[in-house]
């Protein structure tokens, strides 16, 4: 199975986050985006999401379930989720890793195939298994889950280790932050002050722009800081922004919904800050 093919998801937002102090952590803000939002983010691709946890307003939508019962364990929490799925391949997570990306979710659902293991789990840079960061296919999941529920008169109180060894498992090493949960305050401190690093904050700040006005588009960020800045050095500095703008709504207007329609719109006017700035250079010689 490959990255395109249909999955749906899993995320597991439930539990009493004792040592955040009973907070609601999946509503954490971390780059001012909640948790659980985050991870949401993600899996967007997934056919269905399910949350499994109490129900709150989330940045896209999501159908919600609920263990039996309550605070009975991610291992109740991932079974009362599965059986909201349709798709073949589940992807399952926690709701408090700030860092997952698209890259880690692809690779996970590429290692997993219909002939292949029945899960693929991520693994931490100290070589420990992370089976809510996972894929898992569906019907040996199941099975896996009845097997357990008979064994044991039920699933509820019952660590995720049952599970893995009901099942073939394959594994995946985690990039640096992968696998990066926020379990306590000290860890949302960190996840803060790493998206705010130099090297960060910029791709930070567009992924929650985007997220807050609905925006799905991919575009050249490097192309629209460039135009700013000739903007800016050309014209005057609040010609930045507005010049910025002004090709957005361009593009928008246009009927353009491609990347292709935003470059189009900035190279026009990177064309005309040019001429503006060679204007001027002739009027200053």
């Amino acid at each position: 199975m490959t990255a395109q093919a249909e999955y749906d998801a899993i995320v597991l937002a439930g539990g009493a986050a004792k040592r955040l102090g009973g907070a609601d952590k999946p509503g954490v803000s971390v780059g001012g985006r909640a948790l659980l939002d985050r991870v949401l983010a993600a899996c967007r691709g997934a056919g269905r999401t399910v949350v499994v946890g109490d129900r709150r307003a989330t940045a896209r939508p999501v159908s919600w379930a609920r263990e039996s019962p309550p605070g009975g364990g991610p291992l109740a929490a991932l079974d009362a989720g599965v059986r909201q799925t349709g798709a073949g391949t589940v992807l399952v997570l926690s709701a408090d890793l700030p860092f997952l990306g698209d890259a880690t979710v692809r690779r996970l659902l590429d290692a997993l195939g219909p002939e292949g293991p029945e899960a693929v789990l991520l693994t931490d840079a100290d070589g420990r298994d992370q089976p809510l960061v996972a894929a898992y296919r569906t019907d040996p999941l199941r099975r896996a889950l009845a097997l357990i529920a008979t064994e044991h008169g039920g699933i509820a109180g019952l660590p995720l280790r049952r599970l893995m060894q009901e099942l073939k498992v394959d594994r995946v090493a985690a990039g640096p932050l992968d696998a990066f949960d926020c379990d306590t305050w000290e860890d949302i401190a960190a996840a803060r002050a790493r998206i705010r690093e130099h090297g960060n904050v910029l791709d930070e700040w567009i992924t929650a722009v985007k997220t807050e006005l609905g925006v799905e588009l991919d575009v050249d960020t490097g192309v629209l800081l460039d135009l700013a800045r000739d903007a800016a050095h050309g014209v005057a500095r609040p010609a930045a922004p507005l010049t910025t703008f002004l090709v957005g709504y361009a593009a928008a207007k246009a009927g353009g919904d491609s990347a292709q329609a935003v470059a189009e719109a900035a190279r026009k006017a990177a064309a005309l800050a040019d001429r503006w700035a060679a204007e001027a250079d002739e009027a200053g010689s």
